[in-house]
């Protein structure tokens, strides 16, 4: 009769829990300041690789912290350059792209992490164009919605912006080992 061993997981120290919540926040502030700062106006909206933050966070921190970060990063940038009606919209995609990424493997660069991209992408480009279409305008009908779509090429660029800066930044990370040396 074979025994199964069960192992426990390590609970977290108080000081890796600050170390996580520390990292979060930077997290949340570059997300912000490449949302906010570095982005270029697009029809109701603007384009931004602030996205490749979330990627990254969502590939380093755990999920819940990596959500958070997402968010406040997000919705800040939203808050705080005069596009509050999208702040609800950003909310809940930026808390769902970070749910495509996984901090399980020890490198950000893996098959399921680059994936995630696609998901992102389809999340990005139909959440906010219904969101536009339904919730920012008068009259609901096929038309606004149909119209709305036509912001896919800016939210397709967004995608591959942040894709680039997720990528090139992975790479360097996990030459340089750093989810090791972070220890979440």
């Amino acid at each position: 009769m074979t025994e199964s061993i069960k192992i426990k997981p390590e609970k977290p120290t108080p000081t890796n829990k600050i170390r996580i919540l520390a990292a979060s926040g930077l997290f949340a502030a570059i997300i912000f300041v490449l949302t906010a700062y570095l982005h270029i106006p697009t029809g109701s909206g603007y384009t931004h690789a602030g996205d490749g933050v979330i990627y990254l966070a969502a590939c380093i921190l755990p999920t819940p912290y990596a959500v958070c970060a997402s968010v406040i990063g997000g919705a800040l940038a939203d808050g705080l350059t005069g596009f509050v009606t999208w702040m609800p919209a950003t909310i809940v995609i930026k808390a769902v792209t970070a749910l495509f990424f996984t901090n399980k493997s020890e490198k950000i660069i893996t098959v399921r992490n680059v994936i995630g991209i696609i998901p992102s992408l389809v999340v990005c480009v139909c959440c906010y164009s219904l969101y536009e279409g339904i919730v920012m305008t008068d009259d609901l009908s096929w038309a606004t919605i149909i119209a709305a779509f036509g912001q896919t090429p800016a939210y397709c660029i967004q995608v591959l912006a942040s894709s680039i800066l997720f990528l090139i930044c992975g790479i360097a990370f996990d030459r340089i080992k750093l989810k090791r040396r972070l220890d979440f």
